[in-house]
């Protein structure tokens, strides 16, 4: 079995359990919604916006608030934290708690192929979701002017968080002995992640190391359309420790067989 198997079987469970079906479901209704009041805001306030030098626009009014706003719960970011670990909480620890990791370890798969394969099913599962959220804004791009150098921003700081859940969530699964477990898990770690800041920010500290950690930090700033090294190197860095701890608690139950 190779890395390409992996993650064609993990993606072929995901698509077949009704709980990705549901939540996905649920997640793009609310989505919907969503974007329905945002554009009726936008709509009314027309002409009041394009009177403003230099106002925000369709990009600013709707599309924004429907990728990130923890203003206006919920957008599809704060959706994300709770629906990742939904999703990923059964790639392991149901596994583990089934008995049927061995199988993919008697397979001769290294524990490295195994955690990537499942991650990269998680990650075209959300990439699917996340061009489904953004195919109902962009339909109105022949009636609305988009700013697509700022959408596109938005879009991949949008997917690096993404990663980053899935990645966290992934861990978790590999770390529990049980689906809840690893969702509840997950849930704590990614929330207390992306708002590590709030206290701080609410002192009126908007820098140092607590605001560099917080991953809602780096996602605003490509929301805003600012795409820098700093950040991207953040995402990168997160996944990368999140797959690392994985990866070797994988190779553990590996070796003690």
């Amino acid at each position: 079995m190779t890395l390409l198997a992996v993650t064609r079987l993990e993606l072929r469970r995901l698509f077949v359990r009704p709980l990705g079906w549901i939540i996905g479901a649920l997640a793009l209704a609310e989505l919907g919604w969503r974007f329905a009041l945002l554009l009726q805001f936008f709509l009314m306030n027309q002409v009041q916006l394009a009177s403003i030098p230099d106002g925000p626009g369709y990009t600013d009014i709707v599309i924004m608030p429907l990728l990130s706003s923890i203003a206006l719960p919920f957008a599809l970011a704060e959706l994300a934290l709770l629906i990742v670990p939904l999703l990923t909480m059964s790639s392991l620890a149901s596994e583990r708690a089934a008995g049927t990791l061995g199988l993919l370890y008697a397979s001769g798969l290294s524990a490295t192929r195994i955690f990537i394969g499942k991650y990269l099913a998680v990650l075209v599962w959300l990439a699917l979701w996340l061009a489904l959220a953004l195919a109902i804004p962009v339909s109105m791009a022949q009636g609305a002017h988009l700013d697509w150098g700022k959408l596109a921003a938005a879009t991949l700081g949008t997917f690096l968080t993404l990663a980053v859940l899935a990645a966290i969530g992934l861990a978790c699964s590999a770390f529990s002995q049980h689906p809840a477990a690893s969702a509840a898990l997950a849930l704590i770690v990614s929330v207390t992640l992306y708002c590590v800041n709030l206290g701080a920010q609410h002192a009126g500290v908007d820098s140092g190391f607590i605001n560099w950690l917080a991953m809602s930090t780096h996602q605003d700033n490509m929301m805003r359309g600012l795409v820098s090294s700093v950040d991207v190197s953040w995402f990168l860095l997160a996944i990368a420790v999140a797959l690392a701890l994985g990866i070797h608690r994988l190779a553990s139950d590996k070796e003690r067989g």
